[in-house]
């Protein structure tokens, strides 16, 4: 079941990033991915950036003197706070509207067309907001991107998971909040740029434009990517199915027997799976049994409760809103824009990190951690906005923002990647789109009611807004800690195990399966010969 799972010892990062990265590793661990496997994640990954772009970009806008002048939000506070909390609310409910559409079309359309077509909106959305001319386009054409990233962001971890071994899910699902933070920081480097612009209109219209570039090269590199090998046996297409994941398993001509073994077990267990998983859906009534059947029920509440959680910490708020923080603390103009872009930077980093120690640390201790460091950190900044708000002490102003890194790095470290992972995975097959939407309304209804209030709370009670999420994630590390189910190691079908669902069949029993059939055609074979 992979290095980490085979060796009980102490491990540290540069181990994970030696076994990891290794060439060893690469070419010959069976378990592990191919040339082709890598491709598949890099490209999706533009999906990821789609995401994280089009999400950030809006808060670095609302920082560009240009936009401020051009929708008059400079001299009336109480209308620009209600803009920005409309602006971000739409986004969100655009969100919530895109995980249903791809809850449907992911079952039944493919993985691939429901992928290029979020793409397709993507582009239009961005389009219509670089030349937005009044408020009034600028809401729809942020509503519209928010339909597109919602089918993005629930579509990719999918994706990405069913084409991933077990060993490395974490590692390859993980690039999926790594890259959605990459597009954070990259959005900031360009809102940094841009501000220094002596053309009011181009400081902000083209970063809106840029979010464009990310789903067009994402639908331009679509025809590379293979659809889903678990849905194409959920169509009963099992050869075309076998053949994309003896590609994953296996580079280019060289055929290694241990890899080749490994994928027909892999392949076997998923056949198995789905076909009992098939039955028991008919036999049970049919989508009913998301929220009848007790084990379906954990699922989805746990997906759409690690959702919220996330965003319960307070991290959207604080990103979204991090130009009224940093003024708060005294800060200003383009040192604002350079500390935001240094913020997701730092993001970045953690997220890539959060990738690489998933598989061995474990999804649900690595929630915890972060949990934990959110809550203490972000008590720590509101410790020092309560004490030093307002005045001119460069120290109590510096920890603030010290403090304010320190958040993000435990939010970005053991959250942020963690969470798309956990919640790609802990559904079986025939209902991961619904589960993963599901659990991606979580987060969209819960940024829908933290960002709409966000503005006026922080601009009536300031920091006291802050509390309710430290509270909040206090309780949310209790309930994760108490019910929350461990998944690194196992492939996505024996995963069904720790829900009390039965596994069809268990990797030792699949490669016996396996090696039997091989054995009877051999026989087969020599009999015909003789």
């Amino acid at each position: 079941m992979g290095f980490f799972l085979e060796h009980k010892k102490r491990v540290t990062v540069s181990e994970c990033l030696h076994h990891y990265f290794s060439p060893a590793t690469f070419t010959m661990h069976g378990g592990h991915y191919s040339a082709f496997n890598i491709r598949i994640i890099l490209v999706l990954t533009l999906g990821s950036l789609t995401y994280g772009y089009a999400f950030s970009v809006i808060s670095n806008t609302f920082g560009q003197p240009g936009f401020l002048e051009y929708f008059d939000l400079f001299d009336n506070v109480s209308y620009a706070n209600k803009i920005e909390g409309s602006i971000s609310g739409l986004f969100s409910a655009g969100g919530i509207l895109g995980a249903l559409t791809v809850g449907y079309m992911c079952d039944k359309h493919g993985r691939k067309i429901t992928m290029n077509t979020a793409a397709l909106i993507c582009i239009i959305g961005g389009a219509l907001q670089a030349g937005s001319i009044d408020v009034a386009m600028l809401l729809v054409a942020r509503f519209i991107t928010g339909w597109g990233i919602g089918m993005m962001v629930v579509l990719i971890p999918i994706f990405q998971a069913e084409i991933s071994p077990p060993s490395s899910r974490g590692l390859l699902v993980g690039q999926h909040g790594a890259w959605i933070v990459l597009g954070y920081a990259i959005a900031s480097w360009v809102g940094v740029g841009t501000f220094y612009s002596s053309n009011l209109s181009f400081q902000w219209r083209f970063p809106l434009a840029l979010q464009c570039i990310f789903p067009l090269g994402l639908f331009c590199c679509s025809p590379w990517v293979p659809e889903s090998p678990r849905w194409l046996l959920m169509q009963g297409r099992h050869a075309e199915s076998w053949n994309i994941i003896s590609r994953l398993h296996v580079d280019g001509n060289i055929v290694d027997a241990n890899k080749l073994s490994y994928a027909q077990k892999e392949f076997h267990q998923m056949v198995k799976q789905v076909e009992m998983d098939s039955h028991a859906w008919i036999a049970g009534g049919g989508a009913r049994q998301m929220y009848s059947k007790p084990s379906y029920r954990k699922r989805m509440m746990i997906g759409f409760f690690t959702q919220y959680a996330a965003q319960a910490t307070g991290a959207m708020v604080v990103s979204n809103y991090m130009v009224n923080l940093y003024n708060d603390l005294g800060f200003n103009g383009g040192l604002v824009l350079i500390l935001g872009a240094l913020y997701v930077t730092v993001a970045t980093i953690a997220n890539f990190l959060a990738s690489i120690v998933m598989d061995y640390v474990g999804r649900v201790r690595l929630l915890i951690i972060g949990m934990i460091g959110c809550m203490v950190t972000l008590s720590l900044e509101c410790a020092m906005e309560a004490e030093y708000m307002g005045t001119n002490n460069r120290t109590g102003n510096s920890l603030g923002v010290f403090f304010i890194f320190c958040f993000i790095f435990f939010y970005a470290g053991g959250i942020d990647a963690t969470s798309y992972v956990y919640c790609s995975e802990i559904f079986p097959t025939h209902i991961r789109s619904q589960g993963m939407a599901f659990s991606m309304i979580g987060t969209f209804l819960s940024t829908v009611v933290f960002l709409e209030a966000g503005p006026t709370a922080l601009s009536i009670i300031r920091w006291y807004y802050y509390v309710m999420f430290i509270c909040l994630t206090a309780v949310h590390v209790t309930i994760l800690w108490r019910y929350f189910p461990e998944t690194k190691g196992l492939s996505l079908e024996e995963i069904n195990m720790r829900f009390g669902d039965e596994v069809a069949v268990h990797f030792s029993e699949a490669g016996d399966d396996v090696e039997s059939r091989n054995n009877e055609s051999n026989t087969t074979e020599e009999k015909e010969d003789i």
